[in-house]
């Protein structure tokens, strides 16, 4: 893979870990800790644990990509 598409790509990965760890903050913040959810609401939790893990796997993904040297 060249430098270049990979600098793009983990560029974008980077800001779908950012958006996520956004994402991940404000489920917390609207919830209030996972306190305030309204009955049917579940799915507050589902991101609660998905969304942290989305987070993580792209910052990975994105930090390998970004130090591979051509």
């Amino acid at each position: 893979m060249s430098k270049t598409i990979s600098v793009v790509f983990g560029v974008v990965l980077g800001l779908l870990s950012v958006f996520f760890l956004f994402y991940t903050a404000r489920l917390f913040y609207v919830t209030r800790g996972l306190t305030a959810i309204r009955t049917g609401g579940q799915g507050a939790y589902v991101g609660a644990v998905v969304f942290p893990l989305l987070a993580i796997l792209f910052g990975w993904s994105a930090w390998r990509l970004l130090r591979l040297k051509n």
